[in-house]
């Protein structure tokens, strides 16, 4: 089987996305807490409503996707900017179609399940790979960011269904994810399961865990959190992700090296 050729004709490109180190799971982590936080921070604290939330950070997210977009290399603070706000459009998605529209959670996740999958069938239809390590055209880069919107839309969805309609709780909820992760990372690293079904699996059990650990900081006592708010706690995940990034940045110990057009894997 021949593989399809990118558009340039033997250019030297380089992938938009970083290398997936343990640091590129350390801010996944703290970007869906932010997610969930900064959400319910614009929401409620400012008063901004779900709909005007959802107004405000999708016009701000898709000025910066434009931005990601237009560039032609992987620029850490652009492209970590765009995976905090798209966790905050996936989250809003979910509440708007829950809380809004009264779409009940399992719906919501059995929704985006399939929209997900459709989206991995139609990227690997055109592109014959789900891998992240050849993002170097726009269309891959398309994929994988509607992909990404999926996984967070997903997570919350199911994340709520756990800690709320099974009443499971914020803490206990993040141990379930933390050892499913766990348990995904073992299959591949320890049994050779395939590294892109992993890798995807993996991402979107973040957002939950995210999301758990958010509300656990946030959320009242009384509620079984620590009870900082959604101010402090969006103020100290985001410092943290600043500080990362900026390592990052510095250091570029998650840039990948460069993709020749039409290298596929």
């Amino acid at each position: 089987m021949t593989t399809p050729q990118a558009p340039s004709t033997g250019r030297t490109l380089l992938n938009k996305v970083p290398e997936v180190t343990i640091w590129f799971w350390v801010i996944k982590i703290l970007a869906t807490t932010v997610g969930e936080t900064a959400a319910d921070y614009l929401n409620g604290t400012l008063g901004f409503g779900l709909t005007g939330t959802t107004v405000v950070v999708g016009a701000i997210f898709l000025v910066v996707l434009g931005f990601q977009f237009k560039a032609r290399r992987y620029i850490p603070p652009l492209y970590w900017a765009t995976v905090v706000l798209i966790s905050v459009v996936g989250t809003l998605i979910t509440d708007n179609l829950t809380d809004n529209l009264g779409v009940p959670l399992e719906l919501t996740t059995a929704l985006f399940t399939v929209a997900l999958a459709l989206t991995f069938a139609g990227w690997y239809a055109t592109e014959r790979t789900l891998s992240i390590h050849s993002i170097v055209t726009r269309r891959r880069e398309a994929f994988y960011w509607l992909a990404i919107l999926f996984t967070f839309a997903l997570g919350t969805a199911a994340g709520d269904l756990i800690a709320e309609k099974l009443g499971a709780g914020y803490w206990l909820s993040a141990l379930l994810f933390a050892a499913l992760i766990g348990a995904v990372a073992a299959s591949h690293l320890v049994l050779g399961a395939n590294a892109v079904l992993t890798f995807w699996i993996a991402y979107v059990l973040t957002r939950p865990l995210g999301a758990s650990l958010g509300d656990g900081f946030s959320q009242d006592k009384v509620d079984g959190g620590l009870g900082l708010g959604t101010t402090l706690t969006s103020v100290i995940f985001l410092v943290t992700i600043l500080a990362v990034v900026s390592y990052l940045a510095v250091s570029k110990r998650d840039q990948l090296p460069p993709v020749e057009a039409g290298a596929l894997r």
